[in-house]
Parts: C-alpha cells; structure tokens; sequence
C-alpha cells in the first residue's frame, strides 16, 4: 500500500494534472488550467506553456551515443551530443525515455548482454549527474523528478531480441528498471504476426508494468498487441504514414485502432519520417490529432539517434520553437498540455495499476517458447 501512495503523490505545482484518478477515459478540460497571455508573441507563449506542462521525451538515443565519447559531462554541457542537462532544461523536457536499442548488425547472442550494458550505463550516467537527471520507474516518480528541479529518465525502449525468448530475462530486465520494450524482430512477434508465445511476452508485460512499443512492428503484431493488450501501447517513433510513406510510420486505420484503444502515438523529431521543416512536423501533429484525437498523441524527440532533425529542431533545447507553431495553428493549451506531458502521465499511471491489478490475479509466468510456439 505504501507504494501505491508513493505512486500517487502529487503537488499542486503541476497543476492538478497528476491528482486525477488513473482512469483510461479523456481527462477533463478543466484539468488543465490556462497559463498563457494569449497577447504574448507564440514563443513566449509556448515557453510559459512548456514551464507548467514539460515535455516527457519518448525516445532519446543518448545511450549509445555516449558509449564512443571518451569523456562527457552533461551537468555542465556536451557539445558531442544532442542532450545534455542545459538543453534539457532550455527546452523544457521533463522526462525522457532512454532507449536501449542495439545497432542494426549487432549479433543475435550479444543482445542480452549489450542490452544490460546500455542499461548500467544508462543508470550510470544518471548516478553521475544526480543535480539533473533521476532515475523513474512510475508515473509518481515521474512527478517527484520534476517538482524536484530534474528530468526523469526512464529506460527503455529496449529490442525484444533482448529478452532471448525468455519470459525469466523480461522479469530481470523489469526488475532493473526497463519500462518499455519493442516487440519487432523475433519469432513471436514478426511480419507474420503475435504467436502464442508472443501473447503470453504482452501479458507478463502487462503483469510487470513493461509497456509495449510497436513502432517498426508489422500490421498483424499491431493490430493482435492492441487487442491483447489490457494497458495502453505505445508507437515511440512513427508519424503519420498519409503524409510521410515512412515504414515506421502509422496508416491511418491503425491510428485510429490506436487512438480508440487510448494508446500513444509519439511523433518523432527527424527530417526522415516528418520531413525538413518544423511546419512538416506540425502537420505530422495534426494529422495524428485529428484521426486519433488528442489524447493519442506525444512527442518523440528522436535526438542522439543518428538522424537529422528539421530546421529549428535541432537539439533538446528547441520545443518551445515546435510548440510556438502549433500555437500559431490554434491548438488549445488543453491539446498542448496532452501533447506534451498529460498523455505519457495517462499512459504511465494506467500500466501502473493495469500491473497491480493483474499481479493480484495471476503469478509470474513460467511458460517457454517450445511450449506454446514448437
């Protein structure tokens, strides 16, 4: 019990955003309470809107970045890198999710191993940077980085070639603090769609509080992990495939599958998906909104990833510039409050108590790949 209090504990400098109950239905307007002078010009605006409602960045590649820097320090800036705690702060970002990723061509017997490498690193980093960044597990920790003055970093997502078709490497991988997990590139979960096994992967993820990515993911492992899924999924780099016909990239039928489904898609940061221009991103956004409604739709700042970024969004530090279009184009601070932290906290907060409400029904699964796929 004493956990779940910790995970509901709230302040009122967010606003009352974080005290509603961890319901999947939209949150009410009045949750969110104008903080704009609507005279100001759009980057002021933004900036005062942004300082009441951060960012929570679904995907940061930081990790690996950092693995070919001989010396680094973020507290004071890395000009190496796109992120560091200066440009966290000058951007407004909040929290971010720190990937896990392996490079393509990485052998299939060092993923674990790799994996758990990027992980300690990843814990590493923040444990030598404690006046900016802290580590988070829950929603409520989430909220307790940022009233703290820190941006919370959760890790993940991580490959599902991580777990070597073990359900036992999931629980440890959870147990050191993974969050999300991207089921593409196994057996149980490919172009051919979610297996039996794959199934019992998403439900022992539900268990544990391991949210599901499906960016890259084919059209029949969506589609099965929406449906299997009792806690919302996420799609932590895909824009929208009618503007932009990107592979990771969402049609419009899965979008709103997603968006009904109170899932969350994260538009990505990056020339290559959304296109040059931070209009192009915009349009991305809006596009997203408007076919799977407002609270399906997040920010994926894609930086240290290897990609280019769009004009005025080329670094940690640049949303209030994302921000200030979206207000020229008239989004509500309502709708921006959603974009920017209120659906991450949504999704955060119901994974937390889809998991304690299916530990009380269920034990740890024991079930192996030979079993239910041989």
């Amino acid at each position: 019990m004493a956990d779940l209090q910790d995970d509901l504990h709230t302040t009122p400098e967010v606003g009352g955003l974080d005290a509603l109950p961890p319901l999947t239905e939209p949150l009410p307007p009045e949750a969110y309470a104008p903080v704009c002078d609507t005279d100001a010009a759009p980057l002021d605006r933004a900036r005062a809107l942004l300082a009441a409602h951060p960012v929570a960045d679904g995907y940061s590649g930081l990790p690996w970045a950092l693995r070919h820097l001989p010396w680094y320090d973020l507290q004071l800036g890395e000009s190496a890198v796109d992120t560091d705690v200066p440009r966290l702060r000058e951007g407004h970002v909040g929290a971010l999710f720190c990937s896990l990723h392996l490079p393509e061509g990485l052998a299939a017997d060092r993923a674990v191993a790799a994996t758990l490498e990027q992980l300690d690193l990843v814990r590493t980093v923040i444990a030598a940077h404690p006046d900016g960044l802290r580590l988070a597990r829950t929603a409520g920790q989430v909220i307790d980085a940022r009233n703290c003055g820190r941006a919370a970093v959760l890790l993940g997502p991580a490959t599902a070639a991580a777990l070597d078709d073990s359900l036992g490497i999931l629980r440890v991988l959870h147990t050191l603090g993974l969050r999300v997990l991207t089921l593409t590139g196994t057996s149980w979960a490919s172009e051919a769609g979610l297996t039996r096994f794959g199934e019992e992967v998403v439900r022992e993820m539900n268990r544990l509080g391991v949210l599901a990515d499906l960016s890259g993911a084919s059209g029949q492992t969506a589609h099965r992990v929406i449906a299997a899924s009792k806690a919302p999924v996420l799609c932590t780099r895909s824009a929208a495939r009618a503007l932009r016909p990107h592979p990771a990239n969402l049609p419009d039928g899965l979008l709103a599958e997603l968006g009904a489904a109170k899932g969350l898609c994260m538009v990505p940061l990056t020339a290559e998906q959304t296109g040059p221009t931070v209009r192009d991103v915009a349009d991305h956004l809006d596009h997203v909104r408007e076919v799977a409604g407002p609270e399906c739709v997040g920010l994926s700042g894609t930086y240290d990833a290897g990609t280019a970024h769009p004009q005025e969004l080329a670094d940690a530090s640049c949303y209030p510039h994302l921000i200030a279009e979206l207000l020229r184009r008239g989004w509500s601070e309502t709708d921006l409050a959603l974009l920017t932290w209120g659906n991450v906290q949504r999704v955060l907060r119901v994974a937390d108590f889809t998991a304690r409400a299916a530990q009380e029904r269920r034990e740890q699964s024991a079930a192996r790949i030979a079993e239910l796929d041989g």
